[in-house]
């Protein structure tokens, strides 16, 4: 099965938090938060495109710096999306640098930063290099209800928890997965190659079947013969990230929704439930509920994270309570 997008944690559950989703058919790449990023390499970050932030304590927000510089010189803008009061956040942070050597000879890059209240974009602002990254104010992108992103490909839904303040969790949503049958595109004479990407993009768009898609050496294949031949088409891939979120029911209903039979889940599991006092006084979830979310959730895989060092000494007590309230037949639990 091809997915679209390759999820992998960037540090391990005892580390920083944060999540690198690696986009299979491009040179491109998405986070789900910006902790300590000294696991990825330059060429790693520098395929990031967009960063999606639950909220701004230092352990979520620590890899700006360093992805913020490797971009200077890029010509591609780098777009973060976080809870409320995120964009001046981000530009005071810019404003701690000083940036005479810029000048209109620089390359040109734009950072961009926008606030989003767990419902809609609320507020943008673009920061230019050659600017020396004065704030300058944009409207932000139109999406429907829910949704802190969207492309033709694939949307990012969001929802703010409550974790003392407002923590996001995000969700990627592929729009539709196309296979090829390569048996057939045998039968057909047609080559594999890039070319095929562009034709699964054809009908993640929903482009008409006499839509003609190119193929290397001057040929051309209608859209609707390739699709009802070599290509098969699925509901699209469903990954969530769900951090720095409190133990209660309002917070429990958000995830499910967002969860919901999501191919993999990316959940914290910050305390054991022995420790429950801990988990509510820090505004976490204990691993047994967050096995048990990802049980009602009906999620295909769950991955635990964002574990407390208190538990160092036993490093796998968290990962085996969570896949005790989760375990149920087909299911599967992973430890990155």
């Amino acid at each position: 099965m091809s997915w679209l997008v390759q999820p992998r944690l960037v540090n391990d559950p005892f580390s920083d938090p944060g999540l690198y989703l690696d986009f299979r058919y491009g040179r491109r790449a998405i986070l789900f938060d910006l902790g300590d990023v000294s696991a990825l390499s330059s060429r790693e970050l520098l395929r990031v495109s967009h960063v999606f932030v639950s909220h701004t304590h230092v352990d979520h927000m620590a890899g700006f710096d360093r992805l913020f510089r490797l971009c200077l010189h890029r010509p591609l803008p780098l777009t973060l999306i976080g809870p409320p009061g995120f964009a001046a956040q981000i530009e005071h942070r810019i404003r701690g640098f000083t940036w005479n050597l810029l000048d209109e000879n620089s390359v040109d890059f734009c950072l961009r930063a926008m606030d989003y209240d767990g419902t809609g974009l609320m507020r943008a602002a673009e920061f230019h290099a050659r600017e020396a990254f004065a704030r300058r104010e944009i409207a932000p992108p139109a999406f429907p209800h829910g949704v802190a992103w969207m492309e033709d490909e694939f949307r990012i839904d969001a929802v703010a928890l409550a974790h003392g303040i407002p923590s996001l969790a995000f969700a990627l949503r592929e729009v539709l997965q196309v296979n090829v049958w390569r048996g057939v595109l045998d039968d057909l004479n047609l080559p594999p190659g890039p070319w095929l990407n562009e034709a699964k993009r054809a009908v993640r768009l929903g482009l008409p079947g006499d839509h003609l898609i190119a193929v290397p050496g001057g040929q051309h294949i209608s859209l609707g013969d390739l699709k009802g031949r070599a290509l098969r088409v699925a509901p699209g891939q469903v990954v969530a990230y769900v951090t720095d979120a409190a133990p209660h029911a309002e917070n429990r209903a958000k995830i499910l929704q967002l969860a919901h039979q999501a191919d993999q889940l990316f959940i914290e599991a910050v305390f054991l439930e022995c420790d429950r006092a801990l988990a509510v006084a820090s505004l976490h979830l204990t691993a047994h509920e967050a096995g048990s979310i990802a049980r009602e959730a009906g999620v295909k895989h769950v991955t635990p994270f964002h574990h407390s060092a208190r538990y160092l000494s036993e490093p796998d007590a968290l990962r085996d309570e969570l896949f005790e309230s989760f375990r149920a037949e087909g299911r599967a639990v992973t430890n990155a």
